[in-house]
């Protein structure tokens, strides 16, 4: 049986889509001896292949592949950009457009911290689209779509814009009450499937924590 930190909305012979709850690390790792929801899915359904990753305090979808061949698949699908990914950010401050790309080249794993950073010279090429959804006073929730897959990216991006995430005091926003991490989802995820070819589309609803923010900042705007 899948316990309730593995919502697992789909599940063949290829492949396993979750919607990982924040808090869980997507694979082992760290200095910290804390299961991974790689692992959690492991002990329910044997071996599994890592394509693309969540950070730990990152809510909604992932797909994993089951077979070898699925991975390869499904990681050159995600390499060339033909996975489609959808994230929701809950921002700081007050975006004076409706559409805007972030194109600065990031570098990752820097200093003690490993924050990214943008580098003009040493950065790798990075972009993200952002549009807003909705507007609050003072906020705004946006959907990022990420065109590469650096760490951190849509963190960084957003905190470039001088819209940093709400909850997320590593990249530029002030400590604030309403949620306890980045205000990040990763809300729909679309790709092929690796044996039947058939266009697969998920959608992951929001966590109870984000969900709360949102009905606050409604109810203020």
């Amino acid at each position: 049986m899948y316990n309730r930190a593995m919502d697992v909305l789909h599940t063949d012979s290829s492949i396993l889509v979750v919607n990982k709850p924040a808090g869980l690390a997507t694979v082992p790792g760290g200095w910290r001896s804390e299961t991974s929801l790689t692992e959690l899915l492991e002990n329910n359904c044997g071996r599994i292949w890592v394509v693309h990753r969540l950070d730990k305090t990152t809510s909604g979808l992932v797909v994993f592949a089951r077979t070898a061949t699925a991975h390869r698949d499904l990681s050159l699908q995600f390499e060339h950009h033909q996975a489609e990914k959808v994230y929701h950010a809950i921002v700081f401050g007050k975006p004076n457009w409706e559409e805007h790309t972030a194109r600065q080249p990031l570098r990752i794993d820097v200093g003690h911290s490993h924050r990214t950073i943008v580098d003009q010279r040493q950065g790798k090429p990075s972009e993200t689209t952002f549009r807003v959804l909705e507007r609050f006073d003072g906020y705004a929730l946006l959907a990022a779509v990420p065109a590469t897959g650096r760490t951190h990216q849509v963190r960084v991006h957003a905190y470039t814009l001088g819209l940093p995430l709400l909850g997320d005091t590593r990249y530029g926003a002030p400590t604030s009450d309403l949620i306890g991490r980045p205000s990040l989802h990763a809300r729909t995820l679309a790709f092929t499937h690796p044996d039947t070819l058939e266009h697969l589309s998920f959608a992951a609803p929001y966590p109870k924590d984000f969900e709360i923010v949102l009905q606050y900042l409604r109810k203020i705007k």
